[in-house]
């Protein structure tokens, strides 16, 4: 064979070879573009998991780009694993060394195949059949599958533009979305609350007490309540639209109501407000990842639920505070997840804080929502730190902006709801003595008609009235009655004429105040004014004895000294008769001692004892009226404060027309004195928090620890004719259910707390953070509204658990979806079945609940005339005191 022919066969082979491999090399690209998806994800060792575990969690990733041992993308791979156990550290076949300069980035396009023409490849195809051999097959794959992802990101962001572009044509469209799931239970609610509003038509339960209140706002007469008013001035409100005029009188539980009372607008607002707690329950339970069937279970629970039923059917403030409770969570929950400064956070955050005031403004028990609001704010914040991402200055914002919107705008809502209530009741009512004088001169008709016209300071020669400033409302009095000589324990007395605080107008309570100098009580033409610091008497204006005290002990506190009236026994004990006028609040009323406006205390000279109301009763010696006393404690305390009230000049020094005078003068009325609001707001908020009065016990009062269980109902109203009644009871599954609830989350909570410090993850860790969010927001709102009635002192019902169940409820929904995800998880193969079983289960239940509901609904519309039988067949527990005709109870 020539050389000529050997030369051309070789030639054709190294031809044909040329064109093979660029073909070659185009088909692996086209084969890696194809197979992008699966091919996609690295496999490494793992320390903590096996291969199969490894291999099952990368299978499930939706991670488009898969991660190197040390969280580095698949992108960065060259220089990505300083792990030991990674297999990029391990010398592939045909593989590049990681310690050798790296070589260029093939390109997009592949080589073109070169045409019969060349007689060689090109030096560009030839570099880049090298580079190819040279890289594994993962990498180049995983290279191919970016610049495919990096074509498909194009596609998608240019359909994007061009949708934009087609929506900028359109600017008046408008998206509307509903939600049937909130639909529907807004309407099964609405039903259900709005059926028979106006059955029955009688006062129930206590609509005695918001209806006088609706009733004085109507009148604008003043009135003390110890609850705040927003409530009341919503039903208020809507009653003066539907025509009522305040006029009816609220006498008793189960008086009916006159023809022409709107009893179906007095109960519009708790009812629309209770018709609006499931939906907003189930929007909470979404805003905390609750899956929607879940969170329409939850909203199912609240129309199914006989307490929050019944509470919302009648003129109670129960149904607007948990409504303002359960809004203003969800829209915080929101505001945490929101961007900073965008518009969802800010209008969010506003309704959250609205809504969270509100609450207070209702109850003041709403304040412990606006509690776990605080909560949770300072909790988001502590998580906010480990964020690397976040300046200091962003930080910084972040808090300052929580504090001004969750204290500021509360505040605010409070602060104007009590604005409207000042504005609206100027008149004088049969409240207005719980307030000092000065609130009362404010009213009109009221102190106004009694002390207007009178003196305003105060003289040698004034006859005056001195009223316990702070506290219980009583005057400073005396009669003709004595100290006995000894006491039971005992103890003896001076035997003196007693001085006491007695809580109604007297003519025994008129005092004169007299210069020591001076033995006439007649004021002159120019009255001698008395001034801070001055030494003055105060003479009985009845007995005409002198104010005295001396170092006796006083008869029901004998640490302080005995106050009295002197009598001269002859027996060598002298009078001691001084008393030195201190005004407290002289920067803003001056040194004069002014009647109404002047606070003093009364500082006994001999001994600098403090004239006192020590707040005990005395005995019926004493006509059990209240213990005054001399207390040399040192330091200004609320009960030595005193002020003048009525007060008119002596004009007769004889003894017999004075006291004729002191019976029969009356004062001509003339207009109001002012008082500023943030004084009005501050003296009625001390009153309203410390000296509220307490309820007696009641027959259907409960202790905390009997709510959870559900032990006592509260009986609203009974048929004056037949044994129909109202009576508050939940759903007992329901209750027992979710307290239950509250027990396995509380366990749950303990277990993968355990586990986790043992680098055991049961769950995944989205699952985590769903549990930790239900956590701080339904179990730590079921205690923070829970245990503080374990700690209050005065008479407690049923209703005011209603709060706290409600986050209980929220927590049972979670609960139940919770234990679904674990049966889902580790219930695999035949184990679904145990899936299957549980939702069964609870679809069981729930015929339960409703069986239970429509069981005891009668007592929650009153509207079925229940027979002896009937009554007795639903009290399932004994502790259930329901009633029968004329208030028999059933035993």
């Amino acid at each position: 064979m020539s050389a000529t022919y050997t030369n051309t066969i070789t030639q054709r082979r190294k031809t044909a070879k040329v064109k093979q491999q660029p073909q070659q090399q185009q088909q692996q690209w086209t084969d890696s573009d194809m197979s992008c998806e699966s091919n996609e994800r690295l496999h490494f060792r793992s320390r903590s998991t096996n291969s199969k575990q490894q291999q099952q969690h990368t299978t499930h990733s939706n991670s488009p780009s898969p991660l190197c041992c040390n969280g580095a993308r698949a992108l960065t791979m060259l220089n990505c694993c300083v792990d030991v156990n990674c297999h990029l550290n391990a010398p592939l076949r045909g593989s590049v060394n990681r310690h050798t300069t790296p070589t260029p980035t093939p390109t997009a396009t592949p080589t073109p195949v070169p045409t019969p023409k060349q007689a060689s490849p090109s030096p560009t195809s030839d570099r880049s059949r090298s580079l190819s051999r040279s890289l594994s097959p993962s990498r180049s794959r995983s290279l191919s599958c970016q610049k495919q992802i990096n074509k498909n990101s194009a596609g998608a962001a240019s359909a994007a533009e061009r949708k934009t572009a087609s929506a900028s044509t359109q600017p008046f469209t408008v998206n509307l979305s509903i939600d049937l799931f909130s639909w529907t239970l807004f309407l099964l609610a609405f039903g259900t609350r709005f059926y028979k509003l106006a059955t029955p038509p009688h006062i129930v339960f206590d609509e005695l007490h918001y209806g006088k209140y609706i009733s004085m706002y109507m009148r604008n007469i003043f009135f003390f309540d110890q609850h705040p008013p927003l409530g009341k001035q919503l039903i208020a409100g809507l009653v003066s639209l539907a025509g009522y005029d305040g006029n009816y009188t609220f006498n008793r539980i189960g008086e009916p109501y006159a023809p022409e009372m709107p009893i179906f607008w007095f109960r519009f607002v708790p009812a629309m407000c209770g018709s609006l707690l499931a939906p907003a329950v189930y929007n909470l339970l979404l805003e905390a990842k609750l899956s929607r069937w879940s969170a329409a279970l939850g909203g199912l629970l609240v129309v199914l639920d006989n307490s929050l039923l019944t509470q919302s059917r009648f003129v109670l403030m129960e149904s607007m505070l948990l409504l303002a409770t359960t809004v203003g969570i969800a829209c915080l929950l929101r505001f945490q997840r929101s961007r900073l400064g965008s518009l969802e956070w800010f209008f969010s955050g506003t309704t959250a804080a609205v809504f969270l005031g509100a609450a207070g403004t209702v109850k003041y028990v709403g304040f412990l929502a606006l509690g776990l609001a605080f909560y949770l704010l300072c909790r988001h914040l502590w998580q906010l730190l480990y964020d690397a991402d976040l300046t200091d200055r962003q930080l910084w914002m972040h808090a300052i902006s929580r504090l001004l919107i969750f204290v500021g705008i509360p505040l605010a809502v409070y602060v104007g709801v009590f604005y409207v209530h000042f504005k609206t009741l100027y008149r004088a009512g049969p409240h207005d003595s719980i307030m000092t004088s000065a609130f009362q001169a404010s009213l009109d008709g009221g102190l106004a008609s009694i002390t207007q016209g009178q003196p305003l300071a105060v003289v040698h020669g004034s006859q005056i009235t001195l009223r316990h400033t702070h506290g219980r409302t009583c005057w400073l009095h005396s009669h003709a009655a004595v100290y006995p000589v000894r006491y039971p324990d005992k103890r003896g007395s001076s035997h003196q004429q007693q001085v006491t605080c007695y809580s109604f107008k007297d003519v025994n309570n008129w005092w004169l105040v007299k210069r020591p100098t001076k033995e006439n009580l007649v004021v002159g033409d120019e009255p001698d004014i008395i001034r801070h610091g001055e030494i003055i008497q105060l003479v009985h204006g009845i007995t005409s004895r002198a104010l005295n005290s001396h170092d006796v002990a006083a008869p029901m506190t004998p640490q302080c000294q005995e106050v009295s009236c002197y009598i001269d026994y002859e027996i060598k004990m002298a009078g001691e008769l001084l008393w030195r006028v201190d005004i407290l609040n002289r920067d803003s009323e001056g040194d004069i001692w002014h009647a109404i406006k002047s606070e003093v205390r009364l500082v006994h000279v001999s001994t600098e004892a403090s004239l006192k109301f020590s707040g005990l009763q005395l005995p019926e010696w004493g006509f059990n009226q209240h213990e005054v006393v001399a207390d040399r404690e040192k330091g200004i305390h609320e009960d030595t404060i005193w002020n003048v009230e009525e007060h008119r000049y002596t004009q007769t020094e004889d003894h017999r027309e004075r006291e004729r005078q002191m019976l029969t003068a009356e004062m001509i009325p003339t207009k109001r004195t002012l008082i500023s609001f943030w004084a009005k707001l501050l003296e009625l908020q001390s009153k309203m928090l410390f000296q509220a009065k307490s309820v007696p016990s009641h027959m259907y009062s409960s202790m905390p620890h009997e709510w959870p269980l559900m032990d006592k109902g509260i009986a609203y109203w009974l048929d004056s004719k037949s044994s129909a009644q109202i009576y508050l009871l939940g759903n007992v599954l329901i209750w027992y259910t979710a307290t239950t609830a509250i027990l396995v989350y509380a366990g749950l909570l303990a277990f993968y707390a355990m586990r986790r410090q043992r680098l055991c993850f049961d769950i995944s860790e989205q699952e985590w953070q769903r549990f930790i969010i239900a956590g701080d927001t339904f179990f730590m709102g079921y205690v923070m509204h829970y245990l503080p009635y374990f700690c209050v002192d005065r008479t407690l019902f049923l209703h005011n658990y209603l709060p706290a169940f409600v986050f209980k409820l929220l927590l049972l929904c979670f609960v139940a979806d919770h234990l679904d995800y674990l049966l889902r998880r580790f219930c695999t193969g035949r184990g679904v079945h145990l899936v299957r079983l549980y939702r069964l289960m609870l679809i069981l239940w729930l015929v339960g609940v409703l069986s239970i509901f429509s069981k005891f609904i009668p007592f929650s519309y009153g509207a079925k005339k229940m027979t002896l039988n009937e009554v007795r067949n639903l009290r399932w527990k004994d502790t259930w005191d329901f009633v029968l005709h004329k208030n028999h109870h059933l035993h």
